[in-house]
């Protein structure tokens, strides 16, 4: 039986007793100074007759035969091996190889934005609201890309500034003439406020000075949307009009709604308008065939009012909407494919949608419900719409929410005349996240070559 030895530094020797030499092999490439190659032409070439013990079948020496021949990985063993552990020893150089991809596969999961994020326990800050009208149709809270809120409070107009907290006034109306909507253009140089007895005004918030009036409604104006400079009005009125701030005309006007317009929503590209009325329906709209009246499509699904729209940006193709109080529903819709992909029963009203520009979700804010959680802001994963989880502080219904310029603090306007700012979608993940825990594991990840 020959007597194989281990030497990390010089090949196997085919010696019983092994060589000493002055200069070790390659690992690679043998050197045939350092073999007995007599011995190996007669071990070759010896073809001595094979004797049998009757004692033991042919299955016997079969699997005699496989475990001489064969490694533990069932492949044929080879006789010379210049470098590295013996085969028996292969199996557990390769679980060690196993057990560094699973620890760097459980680091990775670990730096998973969705495990590492977690819901704020409170606001961050609290302002005071008094006399914001309780009203699910009206639409009276927007934070402009100048980082200045416009909210109305009964019938007094403010701008706060979230940098240095200053509060401005910019009018008081009277006779009634609350407003039912508030909009900042792209540009911040306008602010479009729609009236309950159906005006709509241009205000620079700049001069604190009304720029124009604007004309075609004959009941209130629940809600605005700015593309460029194409402002689009909706009313209880149930017509849509698209104004040229700069011309002082109608562009179009459509009629397709049989009930009030208390939604509507551009597209990122500017190119399809989504409406939602208080018939349960939305209609979208081809932004260059407004004025034909013909809609791209008509969603029928939800089975109450339709305020809360937001486009997904992310997926130019997914528009999300919510249901009032007898839906409760947050539907995702593919507009191209004029399909709904996902309904989720929230289980309660509701009033708006933000999608998180830095994480792949979507918060909702809540009124009535037939549940506990009502009056809650809930964010959901997108696009499974698992629900992440709940902030609960307001202690009546949720009517408006918008987030801030950078996309990481959103404001939720309540019945309970409070204004709560939630830093909720936390900051944008980048691909340099967390590379000094990985970097420690990618050297072990796989063993270098033996």
């Amino acid at each position: 039986m020959w007597n194989f030895e281990c030497d990390w530094y010089s090949p196997k020797s085919l010696l019983s007793i092994p060589t000493h030499y002055d200069l070790p092999g390659d690992r690679f490439i043998p050197n045939r100074s350092l073999m007995d190659l007599d011995q190996a032409q007669s071990l070759l070439t010896n073809r001595t007759k094979k004797i049998h013990n009757k004692q033991f079948n042919d299955v016997y020496r079969k699997k005699v035969d496989e475990k001489l021949s064969l490694d533990s990985e069932g492949n044929p063993f080879k006789m010379l091996v210049f470098r590295g552990s013996p085969k028996s020893s292969r199996k557990s150089i390769r679980h060690i190889d196993e057990i560094r991809e699973g620890e760097a596969r459980a680091l990775q999961n670990s730096c998973n934005p969705y495990m590492l994020r977690k819901l704020p326990k409170g606001e961050s800050r609290i302002l005071d609201a008094p006399n914001i009208r309780n009203d699910y149709y009206t639409n009276l809270l927007d934070w402009g890309k100048n980082n200045i809120l416009a909210v109305a409070l009964g019938s007094e107009m403010y701008l706060w500034n979230s940098q240095n907290s200053n509060v401005l006034k910019l009018f008081t109306v009277t006779n009634n003439n609350y407003p039912a909507s508030v909009a900042w253009s792209d540009d911040t140089r306008y602010i479009a406020i729609g009236f309950m007895h159906s005006n709509l005004q241009l205000w620079d918030p700049e001069t604190s000075k009304l720029v124009r009036n604007l004309e075609g409604h004959d009941q209130r104006v629940a809600t605005t949307a700015w593309n460029s400079h194409i402002l689009t009005s909706g009313s209880h009125d149930k017509s849509i009009i698209n104004h040229d701030v700069r011309a002082r005309n109608v562009i179009s006007r459509v009629k397709a709604h049989t009930a009030e317009v208390c939604g509507l929503k551009w597209s990122s590209r500017g190119n399809i308008l989504a409406s939602g009325g208080n018939e349960n329906v939305i209609y979208l709209w081809d932004s260059s065939k407004m004025s034909s009246s013909n809609f791209l499509n008509c969603f029928k699904d939800h089975s109450a009012a339709v305020k809360a729209l937001a486009w997904c940006p992310y997926d130019s193709d997914v528009l999300a909407s919510g249901g009032g109080t007898h839906d409760r529903c947050i539907k995702l819709w593919n507009v191209q494919k004029g399909t709904c992909i996902r309904s989720i029963d929230t289980k309660a009203q509701v009033c708006g949608l933000e999608w998180n520009r830095h994480h792949k979700e979507i918060l909702s804010g809540h009124g009535f419900s037939t549940s506990a959680d009502q009056n809650q802001l809930s964010l959901w994963r997108y696009p499974s719409m698992t629900k992440i989880g709940g902030l609960d502080r307001h202690t009546s219904r949720v009517l408006h929410v918008s987030q801030s310029p950078d996309g990481l603090t959103v404001v939720s306007a309540g019945a309970d005349e409070t204004l709560r700012f939630w830093d909720v979608f936390g900051p944008p993940v980048t691909q340099n996240s967390h590379t000094s825990d990985l970097n420690s594991l990618l050297s072990l990840k796989i063993s270098p070559i033996r």
